[in-house]
């Protein structure tokens, strides 16, 4: 019997959406006013300087420092991140948890360009 050492399967995202569910939630970023504080690789202006620059954010290991990054904690943190993280200056976002979900696909989409 032959062992082959070493051979791993192709690196894989950690999580898949569908195309769509990404371009909603750029226009989602876009239209809520997050380029403001945040840099976002295909957005070229505003690119805010307040927040983290939130390129390959799939890699990341938690959401504020504190959260899993889950696609339900993201969706949760992008609509209100100051009742998913105490003391967050973030402001609550005027989105739908639907757009929340999109903006969290988007976030791990662009991760993957």
């Amino acid at each position: 019997m032959t062992t082959v050492a070493g051979c791993k399967p192709p690196p894989q995202a950690r999580h898949d959406f569908d195309a769509a569910s990404i371009a909603r939630g750029r226009g989602v970023v876009a239209r809520a006013g997050c380029t403001a504080c945040h840099t976002f690789p295909d957005i070229s202006w505003p690119q805010g300087r307040a927040g983290p620059d939130l390129t390959s954010f799939d890699g990341r290991g938690q959401i504020a420092g504190v959260l899993p990054n889950i696609p339900a904690n993201l969706a949760a943190f992008v609509r209100n991140a100051p009742s998913t993280k105490e003391g967050s200056t973030m402001p609550p976002m005027p989105i739908t948890p639907s757009e929340a979900r999109d903006v969290a696909a988007y976030l791990y989409g662009i991760a993957n360009d």
